[in-house]
């Protein structure tokens, strides 16, 4: 099995119990959501990008840097699920910008398990 897929929040129903008992977070161009899933050794994440924010290729490219990002920081964040949703201003901005953002929002939700530069 594809160990990214283990990663991955895909139903509806945990969605919407993060939704509902998650705490959240935002900057101008993300929102995160991270709830406690007690019962995993990694986190799982959502990602959740409107299709008011552009075209497929669009939302493709920022859930992609989103992806990566996370990718990038896999040893660092905390056993959370967390959902990741992008906001008006991320449509514009390059990969390294998205990156940029998303880890100053990651750190205000404190899901990283130690001190990231």
């Amino acid at each position: 099995m594809n160990v990214e897929k283990a990663y991955r929040i895909k139903k509806n129903t945990d969605f919407q119990t993060i939704y509902k008992r998650g705490k959240s977070v935002a900057n101008r161009q993300f929102v995160v959501y991270t709830y406690n899933n007690n019962n995993k050794d990694h986190f799982r994440l959502g990602i959740s990008v409107s299709k008011k924010l552009g075209n497929a290729v669009t939302r493709n490219r920022i859930k992609r840097a989103i992806r990566e990002n996370f990718k990038i920081h896999k040893e660092d964040i905390i056993a959370r699920d967390i959902i990741v949703i992008a906001r008006q201003p991320a449509k514009d901005m390059t990969t390294l910008e998205i990156q940029g953002s998303l880890e100053h929002v990651l750190k205000i939700a404190k899901v990283f398990n130690k001190k990231i530069k």
